[in-house]
């Protein structure tokens, strides 16, 4: 049993090795190395990429990466779970609303970015718009900051995160609501104590698949927020087109998932679950 699953199994193995493992351990080479003159890599072994990540102008930018994807994962929880729990108690129109929700990946995402620069800008809809009604005599800041980048990250990413919470909340046994409705429980004070409590496991999920691809996101603060919002995503693309300093690049791609991987296994150790 032990070889025929040996014999299941390596393909995958290959697969991970190939495509995961193999590129890993490039880029952990590269983040050794020193920056060529005109680019690239060359010799000698150093450890001056990681170094300069405590660098003052990194460290912000890490903790605006933070930031702006704690509150995009914060702003997409409080949209998503009532959102998520009207489908989940939508009856024989829940397929339609869960299509709704799916309706936005059926677009390029790199399109839908462009349209919310095309309203956000000082000529666009919003703007023309409360200009024409007297709301407004100048057009406001709307693009080009972290408001338009957490906006187009919680547009982006909602979806994420209503997936795993109605699938947590089809299954709530309704029983137990009307046990709680039984011994006096109002509403607000059900949802509260046990709807949201016994939904954890779909928080999570949600939080977890919204705040990583934020947190490394490079297209919607670059299109949205411009040069002035720069991220993590934003300067490790950088590293490796513009400025072609592949070493610190490389450096700075292994802390980022460093980091990543050490809230994950926080994570699956506050659940008393393993990760391997």
């Amino acid at each position: 049993m032990n070889r025929l699953r040996a014999w299941f199994l390596a393909p995958t193995w290959t697969v991970v090795i190939t495509l995961f493992l193999a590129p890993l351990a490039i880029i952990l080479g590269y983040s050794f190395l020193t920056r060529g003159v005109y680019g690239g890599i060359t010799s000698p072994w150093t450890l001056e990429s990681y170094q300069r990540l405590v660098d003052p102008i990194y460290l912000a930018i890490l903790w605006r990466s933070f930031w702006v994807a704690g509150a995009s994962t914060a702003l997409c929880l409080l949209l998503g779970f009532p959102l998520a729990l009207f489908i989940s108690r939508a009856g024989r129109h829940k397929n339609f609303y869960l299509g709704l929700v799916m309706l936005p990946f059926w677009t390029s995402f790199l399109v839908r970015t462009y349209a919310w620069m095309f309203l956000l800008r000082d000529t666009g809809l919003l703007n023309t718009l409360l200009q024409k009604l007297g709301v407004i005599h100048s057009p406001l800041p709307l693009l080009y900051n972290d408001g338009a980048v957490i906006l187009g990250l919680v547009y982006g990413y909602l979806p994420f995160t209503v997936l795993p919470l109605y699938a947590t909340l089809e299954r709530l046994d309704r029983t137990l609501l009307e046990a709680a409705a039984d011994l006096g429980a109002k509403p607000w004070a059900a949802l509260a104590r046990v709807t949201i409590p016994l939904s954890a496991p779909g928080i999570r999920a949600g939080a977890i698949l919204v705040f990583i691809p934020c947190l490394g996101a490079y297209l919607t603060p670059d299109l949205l927020g411009g040069g002035k919002s720069v991220m993590i995503g934003n300067l490790i693309q950088n590293q490796f087109t513009t400025a072609r300093d592949w070493p610190f690049g490389s450096a700075v791609s292994l802390v980022l998932m460093a980091i990543v991987m050490v809230l994950l296994f926080a994570i699956a150790r506050g659940e008393g679950e393993s990760l391997l």
